[in-house]
């Protein structure tokens, strides 16, 4: 068997990157992308590599020089690669083809050790490697009945997004045998460049073959758990660096991305946090049904979107300021705010990161569990010289609850002492009795005009893709202030619609909360069960965890990540926890969960 690498295009799409080298001499994940396949295929026993070449063919001879011995390499040269494409560079290494089985690489991937591996050992001959398709996918798909027959190759320009679900993304690693290329493919191929042109792709040709019904070329589909990426921007560089990256790399570079897991369709996101069983289907089915309209039309100006949030949640519209994420309603309002802030830690980063630290007076509880109360809260601050006083309720990383009426002390109290006080409730409708705990209520903005109510509407409604937060005060002089720092359109269409429909759907709102306690009460009796993890009661939707021997919370992140693709929060560098380890792990789906568990258990016998 033999290898047969294309590697004769321009790479254009990757820019500076390849203005002097091959789009296969790109640095992914501190190697070349061509070195890496080199290095797979030398694992195994094939006869010769080889090589077609144009873009900086030279240069690339002179790179892989004499590094791989052990296997003959043969260089095939396509000078017309500027008008060209792969279907006159597969032309042109037929007579390869014809003396031998075959594996067709092109040399702008990625993949897994064992994608390979799989194919070889696959007693099929003829096979195309192709994965399920997702979002993230861009290229040829097929289709495939339940005997893994190809039935049709699809080009993208024949792609249609409503059959997606039936689609399988071809991965552009081929095993043909000499008896098909000589009989099917090669006929078809020189029968295609003299009709169409050398302008084209060799998967046209396979896309002829299937529509004729002539082809044995079964698919080959790898798993979910089997990575593959294929390079061609400086963004796809990005993410395959976070996707292959080793262990010592590789928590950082997800977590550095604070988001856009759908692009790496596996991974089972515990980190962030979000409302798991809403919206209802129905409700996104509703937006579904706006998008055109959504996408092509400006968004309402702010007022009209204060309009909004007022219908839903019954707080007059002057009380009221939406934001892009909670997130930027935070930084207004900590930049607007002036003296010294008493602020309860650990706690959420936003708000810390927003002022130097010497303008905070910091709580931490003596409790090992970072537990606290109203009281312990008063008593702490009374003496100290504050201007504002922050509470996340529940908190946030420990899940802290304290209750309605004792939160009204601590309003009771600042209020009296001329104290701005800073309610985060967007947790707290996850909390037993849920939407009942909250204080966002107009007669109690007014009785206490010095309090400020944050939400995060993003987590608590499961839609953190919307951007949505809102900030609530009766002090209508803040509130124009943080308005005047907003842009008119600060937040897009999506949300505003979001906005105006949400009230339809309320009682299935309150239902996902009602789950979200249920759920998190068999979640916090199986993590008990872990021997190395002490989980902390939480009101929230998520617990934190503090991890023990023998893991680090580093450690037990990054072993999750790369062995069983889940996400959790490595916390044991907030300021509170003084060397401690702990992590935080979110509530999802009771299958999510199970899978969780699974690899909790799995970590925890596989080290005894």
């Amino acid at each position: 068997m033999q290898a047969i690498i294309l590697a004769a295009g321009m790479g254009r799409r990757l820019g500076e990157l390849t203005s002097e080298n091959t789009k296969c001499q790109v640095v992914a994940c501190g190697k070349t992308l061509i070195e890496r396949i080199l290095d797979q295929i030398c694992e195994h026993d094939f006869n010769q590599i080889v090589l077609v070449i144009g873009y900086y063919g030279n240069k690339l001879k002179d790179f892989i020089g004499d590094k791989y011995k052990d296997i003959p390499v043969k260089y095939v040269i396509n000078n017309d690669y500027k008008t060209t494409n792969n279907i006159y560079s597969l032309f042109l290494a037929k007579d390869y083809l014809l003396n031998d089985d075959t594996i067709l690489f092109e040399s702008d991937l990625m993949f897994d050790n064992s994608i390979l591996n799989d194919l070889i050992a696959n007693p099929y001959p003829n096979l195309a490697s192709v994965a399920k398709y997702e979002n993230w996918m861009d290229g040829t798909v097929v289709t495939i009945d339940d005997e893994n027959n190809i039935l049709s190759f699809i080009p993208k320009k024949d792609f249609i997004f409503s059959n997606s679900n039936n689609y399988y993304k071809t991965v552009n690693i081929y095993k043909f045998s000499k008896y098909f290329s000589a009989n099917q493919y090669l006929p078809f191929l020189e029968a295609y460049s003299r009709t169409m042109g050398n302008n084209e792709y060799y998967e046209d040709v396979l896309r002829v073959i299937a529509f004729l019904n002539h082809s044995s070329l079964k698919a080959h589909v790898i798993n979910q758990n089997q990575k593959w990426y294929e390079i061609d921007d400086i963004q796809d560089v990005d993410i395959a660096e976070t996707l292959f990256a080793n262990n010592e790399n590789i928590l950082y570079n997800y977590q550095k991305r604070y988001g856009g897991y759908w692009r790496f369709p596996g991974l089972l996101d515990f980190c962030y946090l979000v409302n798991p069983f809403f919206p209802a289907q129905k409700m996104k089915d509703e937006l579904k049904s706006n998008f055109d309209t959504l996408l092509c039309e400006y968004p309402s100006g702010l007022d009209i979107n204060c309009l909004l949030a007022s219908k839903f949640f019954g707080i007059k519209k002057n009380y009221l300021s939406v934001g892009n994420g909670a997130a930027e309603l935070i930084r207004e309002l900590m930049c607007l705010l002036s003296g010294k802030t008493g602020i309860i830690l650990p706690t959420f980063d936003e708000y810390y990161n927003r002022k130097d630290s010497e303008n905070f007076v910091t709580y931490i509880s003596e409790d090992d569990s970072y537990q606290y109360k109203a009281k312990e809260l008063l008593s702490f601050f009374s003496d100290k010289n504050i201007n504002t006083l922050l509470l996340i309720n529940p908190d946030n990383p420990s899940g802290n609850f304290i209750p309605v009426n004792d939160v009204l002390d601590i309003a009771l109290w600042t209020n009296k002492n001329k104290i701005t006080f800073i309610l985060d409730e967007s947790f707290v409708d996850f909390s037993e009795d849920s939407v009942s705990n909250s204080l966002l209520k107009n007669e109690v903005l007014e009785q206490y005009p010095n309090m400020i109510i944050v939400k995060s509407i993003s987590k608590s409604y499961g839609v953190p893709g919307l951007r949505l937060g809102i900030m609530a005060s009766s002090n209508s002089q803040l509130t124009e202030q943080i308005k005047k720092k907003l842009p008119v359109w600060n937040i897009n269409s999506f949300a505003e619609n979001f906005m105006q429909i949400f009230n339809k759907y309320e009682k299935e709102y309150f239902s996902a909360c009602k789950k979200i306690i249920a759920v998190r009460t068999s979640l916090f009796n199986d993590i008990s069960c872990i021997k190395y993890l002490r989980v902390i009661p939480s009101m929230a939707n998520y617990f934190l965890c503090e991890v023990m021997a023998p893991f680090t919370a580093k450690e037990l992140s990054i072993l999750l990540l790369s062995k069983f693709n889940i996400l959790i929060k490595d916390c044991s560098a907030k300021l509170a926890f003084k060397g401690k380890e702990f992590v935080r792990i979110a509530i999802r789906s009771e299958d999510d969960n199970n899978k969780l568990m699974e690899a909790l258990k799995f970590l925890e016998v596989s080290n005894k």
